[in-house]
């Protein structure tokens, strides 16, 4: 992430954000019943500029979520679901050769659109995965030789479902640490289960959405505003102790940890979570991070980053626990 200057955001800039962010959090309502700390986490990752990992068993929404986030800024969205067939090109793109002409034309390949949805990625292969990933990562495709930058603003939301094995590719955690934040789903409420109902039965749910998107230039705005949320060297130390508390270290190492985790948060870890706590801040409305922020997002942005050990896993100690540990023990600036 480039830091541009944190710091120096008029409260006029910041009017604007929030006008923005309540523009989108709105369409998002409009579609999608409760799930606010799914919109959290997708408004946060557009504006931190990263990718999210979603997981969920069938039916809860993802797929509007991800259309309907896509329509509240403008942008285009396209829906890959994974299967063990797939293949890179049918993800980045290929060449084809035009009998007619010659000649070999360019079709770019469905990863090349502002919001992309990679349903079930963990039924791909992992060849599949690391060609997905390196677009996450490298923010362009080649084909033939040739370079092409993805489109600005460039998203995506993977889904993995965690109650079928059979036939999938684990995402490694090398991997699985390359996304932002992991956000688990859970079942809507009673009261929104039932609303959801009404919006079917009554048409609700398809009608057209009466509020008018963000542009994409809108979303560039926010997105350069993150980048300048001012973050105190205290709470620079803060992320960094508690990283460091994952690995083992940290200024009160926790006894025992080693038994529980066998490696911690890299790197990624730290910038992911002042990232976010960034975004956090401009849709609080605040030009600074405030520790609250860090920790409000800590199980989504260290849950995919921390490796247990197979004890760990035998005594089903959740990774949120270990988390909830390291935030406990390390002091709060």
């Amino acid at each position: 992430m480039s830091q541009r200057g944190q710091g120096n955001i008029t409260q006029e800039e910041l009017s604007r954000a929030a006008g923005l962010v309540n523009q989108i959090n709105t369409i998002f309502d409009t579609k999608v019943v409760g799930q606010n700390e799914l919109r959290l986490s997708l408004v946060s990752t557009l504006l931190a500029g990263g990718h999210i990992l979603l997981e969920s068993v069938p039916g809860l929404a993802k797929t509007t979520a991800a259309e309907t986030l896509a329509g509240s800024v403008s942008g285009s969205f396209h829906r890959i679901q994974c299967t063990p067939d797939l293949m890179p090109n049918d993800i980045v793109g290929t060449q084809i050769y035009n009998y007619g002409t010659g000649s070999f034309t360019t079709q770019l390949g469905p990863v090349h659109a502002n919001v992309v949805l990679l349903d079930e990625i963990n039924r791909s292969s992992a060849k599949t995965q690391s060609a997905m990933l390196e677009a996450m990562q490298e923010r362009q495709t080649t084909i033939g030789g040739t370079e092409y930058r993805l489109p600005d603003p460039f998203m995506v939301l993977a889904t993995q479902n965690p109650i079928e094995e059979e036939g999938t590719y684990v995402l490694p955690e090398a991997q699985m640490d390359r996304f932002l934040m992991k956000q688990i789903l859970s079942y809507p409420s009673p009261n929104d289960e039932v609303e959801v109902l009404n919006r079917i039965s009554t048409g609700k749910q398809d009608a057209p959405i009466a509020q008018a998107p963000v542009s994409l230039a809108d979303v560039k705005y926010l997105q350069d505003m993150t980048d300048r949320v001012y973050v105190d060297e205290a709470i620079k130390r803060y992320i960094v102790d508690v990283i460091n508390t994952t690995r083992g270290g940290g200024p009160s190492p926790i006894p025992g940890l080693s038994g529980q985790v066998r490696v911690g948060a890299s790197p990624r870890g730290s910038i992911a979570l002042m990232r976010v706590a960034q975004a956090l801040a401009v849709q609080a409305g605040r030009a600074f991070v405030v520790p609250d922020d860090v920790k409000q997002v800590r199980h989504r942005v260290l849950r995919h980053r921390i490796v247990r050990t197979f004890d760990a896993l035998a005594n089903n100690v959740a990774v949120e626990e270990i988390i909830d540990a390291v935030f406990d023990t390390v002091p709060t600036p």
